[in-house]
């Protein structure tokens, strides 16, 4: 296997820069552009030293010093690949980083893939797939609760919850094909057990399902569209909401015709905000693809802020609006209430009665707080608590999902009291869904599409 070296700090000017080596020359690589020799070095210890230039030669006679840095041992196996891996650390300039990079890639190593180094470590059976994917949840993390799912998941939870349920099945499987191979000695499994089993390990891919809206909302943040007929003051909530103006905001009808995405955070909870379109018919080619995305947003749309002009109370326009995202999660946002006169709000009629409704202003930031309690409360229902193991990626939900429909097809086998040698497909098909979580029935393509999605250098 090759020996990989890649940036695994960000790029830019920071005090520490760090070049990790990976592979089973990675120390001869190290030797070429450090001295002292890392290979005298003792396991899991650092050194200090100088990075120098290395020669075509392998003889580092002439060659320029490149910087002061220090460098860390890790001998195979206990390292994060499992192979000997060397980390250069060294100032964090953009040249100096740039120029150790380059001098790993001359002295032999080749430049690392997205995420080869994590890929590495699972092939070398130092993770499983769940928790090689944690790592990028990880770095990606953006509250304290998206942390502490992807720190849980990392630490096995989720993989040792997937296997328990795994060995359940492996163990019925064992049963029923023990009875078809040798009728004579192994009696068939009773009914009643095979169902216990089978419905057991049913439920619990179940209640790891049920943890997905919340592992989801915490991992890629809940989808707040930010809706409303024209001019209503849409641009400038989202401005209110961020503290900041990012959307450009006019007296013209219609300036927002693209949608905008801003990421922020409410009481720990990761939020994607986004300004839409104003809806209204029009001719306009571009502003009706614009109107077109809104309708779009609003139907992947966690909570939905309708938002309305309490200058001018609620349209038609608006009824009709509330009508169609009955039973969806819905703010009506009662904006301008500085403009608007001091007298009780309109509360929206039929469809809309039982709506909450907030009254700001996006000027004066009067009511931002409460709109944001409201959102928080919503979001809340949807994830509840963040403990224990939780299925937050959309690939483990699809494949527990497989591995549940396989399961309950082998019990609708049980039910007609079909013979006992139908259920090894179904159970076997729901083992290779499971083994899609921690990757034991991986394909090749899917662990590539996998590890492109992380960062060089991770």
């Amino acid at each position: 296997m090759d020996t990989i070296a890649a940036i695994a700090t960000p790029i830019g000017t920071g005090a520490i820069g760090v070049i990790r080596i990976s592979g089973p020359s990675a120390l001869d690589v190290a030797a070429r552009l450090f001295v002292p020799d890392p290979r005298e070095l003792a396991p899991n210890t650092a050194r200090h030293g100088r990075l120098v230039r290395p020669l075509s030669s392998g003889c580092r006679s002439g060659a320029g010093d490149l910087d002061d840095a220090l460098i860390t041992v890790f001998r195979a196996p206990r390292s994060y690949t499992g192979e000997d891996v060397v980390e250069i650390s060294c100032h964090g300039g953009l040249a100096t980083v740039k120029s150790a990079l380059q001098a790993a890639l001359d002295a032999g190593a080749r430049l690392a893939n997205p995420g080869e180094f994590t890929q590495r470590a699972f092939l070398n059976g130092k993770m499983d797939l769940a928790q090689a994917e944690a790592v990028n949840d990880l770095i990606r993390a953006r509250t304290d609760a998206a942390r502490r799912i992807a720190l849980s998941q990392l630490e096995g939870d989720l993989s040792a919850r997937v296997s328990q349920i795994n060995a359940r099945v492996l163990g019925v499987i064992a049963a029923v094909e023990a009875a078809i191979d040798f009728p004579e000695d192994v009696p068939e499994p009773e009914q009643a057990w095979l169902e216990d089993e089978i419905g057991e390990a049913k439920r619990g891919i179940e209640a790891l399902l049920a943890t997905f809206g919340s592992g989801r909302i915490y991992r890629e943040g809940m989808r707040v569209v930010i809706a409303g007929r024209v001019n209503v003051g849409k641009s400038s909530l989202l401005n209110a909401l961020l503290r900041h103006a990012r959307a450009i905001v006019t007296p013209i009808p219609g300036t927002t015709r693209d949608l905008i995405e801003e990421s922020l955070e409410i009481e720990g909870i990761p939020i994607v905000a986004i300004d839409t379109a104003g809806l209204r018919a029009t001719d306009d080619p571009v502003e009706s693809i614009g109107v077109e995305l809104t309708r779009r947003s609003i139907e992947s749309a966690d909570v939905i802020l309708l938002v309305i002009d309490a200058t001018q109370g609620l349209h038609d326009e608006d009824r009709a609006m509330l009508a169609e995202l009955a039973n969806r999660p819905v703010v009506l946002v009662s904006n301008k209430s500085d403009l608007a006169a001091p007298s009780p709000q309109p509360s929206p009629p039929g469809e809309g009665a039982g709506v909450p409704t907030v009254h700001v202003s996006a000027l004066t930031g009067q009511g931002i707080e409460e709109l944001e309690a409201g959102i928080a409360e919503i979001a809340g229902e949807i994830a509840q608590g963040s403990e224990g193991a939780m299925v937050s990626n959309i690939r483990h939900q699809q494949a527990l999902q497989s591995a549940s429909d396989s399961l309950a097809h082998a019990l609708e086998t049980l039910e007609r009291a079909e013979p006992i040698d139908l259920l090894s497909g179904d159970l076997s098909a729901a083992r290779s869904s499971l083994g899609l979580v921690t990757g034991e029935t991986a394909s090749e393509d899917l662990l590539d599409r996998i590890f492109s999605e992380f960062c060089i250098g991770k």
